[in-house]
């Protein structure tokens, strides 16, 4: 597998110029954050192969992703929430911990069964979660049922999943994998690995008896609505060979991001709802899991349709993502279904957007 380093990743890739934008953009960010808080926790319900599970959502506000220092993603804004100085010192990340279960007490009649880890780059990567702390997070959680803990394919080593695994935890590693077409995911999500190391990761995980969960970006920025739910299919049905659940993310406008650039000129439409449905109909037979979660779906930024319909068929994907019915998006209809279907016929890759 490759050896991240701004360097390395740069050199050779062809992503300077993205990365140097990316650089720019990112710069413009002045806020800091309290290295003892996490950046976002919450409760909600998840599918898994076990069932339904309560979970307890953790943002960890690390020192942010390798990657993005070096340019990083088009659509990530996570970064600017990371801690200044590249690093978060280990009591530090347990206080963090501390506020999350002390939210769950407060907000959960019970204990989470489920319990998904995030930070703004890799809970893997050491310079982000120090071996040290991820090591006491894996003690902490070890009388739950599961754990879900995000890296890119580098990071994903066996020793290190064991830690969570050895718990007698079901773990799940998420792969922020975008797309299984290596060339969008190079010139669109300007992520540097190849689908071929996603697959290296998925068997590495395997070896640790843990399983796979691959992140997908529903429409990341130059291409076409069309061109974003055909690779989005495609995507779908290559990732279930490898991963138990695929989540399809549609993307949303962060700030101090090149999508968000792109967005302010009138140059990006987040996608439509009905294509994230249309998606999900789609693949609904696929060997996997298949879930999507429209982050601030109905606002200009998030995914949306003519604003009439979005709640009702945000509530449409949230109830296929815990039945996996896909009869579900046949009691959700309106007349803007119309203008989604052309634009997908009309709109054309790198032309502005048909319809805002």
């Amino acid at each position: 597998m490759s050896k991240p380093s701004p360097e390395v990743y740069e050199a050779g890739k062809g992503m300077d110029a993205h990365n140097k934008v990316m650089r720019e953009i990112r710069s413009e960010k002045d806020a800091t954050y309290d290295p003892h808080e996490p950046t976002r926790v919450w409760i909600d319900e998840d599918n898994t192969p076990d069932g339904v599970y309560q979970s307890l959502t953790i943002i960890l506000n690390t020192g942010g992703c390798r990657w993005a220092r070096a340019g990083g993603c088009t659509m990530c804004g996570y970064v600017a929430e990371s801690v200044e100085g590249g690093s978060v010192a280990h009591d530090a990340m347990m206080d963090q911990i501390d506020v999350c279960l002390d939210h769950e007490a407060e907000n959960a009649e019970e204990k989470s069964g489920l319990i998904k880890i995030y930070t703004s780059g890799s809970f893997l990567d050491e310079r982000e979660v120090a071996a040290e702390t991820r090591q006491a997070i894996a003690e902490t959680f070890g009388d739950r049922d599961r754990i879900v803990v995000e890296s890119l394919p580098d990071f994903v080593e066996r020793e290190k999943i064991e830690d969570f695994t050895e718990q007698g935890l079901e773990t799940d590693v998420a792969v922020g994998l975008e797309t299984a077409t290596d060339r969008v995911r190079h010139d669109c999500v300007n992520k540097y690995f190849d689908y071929e190391q996603f697959v290296e990761a998925s068997a590495e995980a395997d070896a640790a008896g843990a399983g796979i969960k691959a992140y997908l970006l529903m429409k990341p920025p130059f291409l076409s609505e069309q061109e974003a739910i055909d690779d989005m299919i495609s995507s779908i049905e290559r990732c279930a060979e490898h991963a138990h659940t695929v989540s399809m993310n549609p993307c949303n406008v962060q700030r101090y991001t090149m999508v968000d650039e792109l967005h302010f000129r009138d140059g990006y439409r987040p996608p439509w709802l009905w294509s994230v449905a249309h998606v999900l109909e789609e693949t609904a037979d696929v060997d996997a899991i298949v879930v999507s979660d429209p982050v601030g779906h109905g606002s200009d930024r998030g995914p949306h349709n003519c604003g009439e319909c979005d709640d009702r068929v945000q509530r449409a994907i949230k109830d296929f993502d815990l039945r996996q019915d896909p009869s579900v998006f046949e009691q959700v209809t309106c007349d803007c279904e119309h203008t989604w279907e052309a634009v997908r016929e009309r709109e054309t890759t790198f032309n502005l957007p048909l319809a805002r």
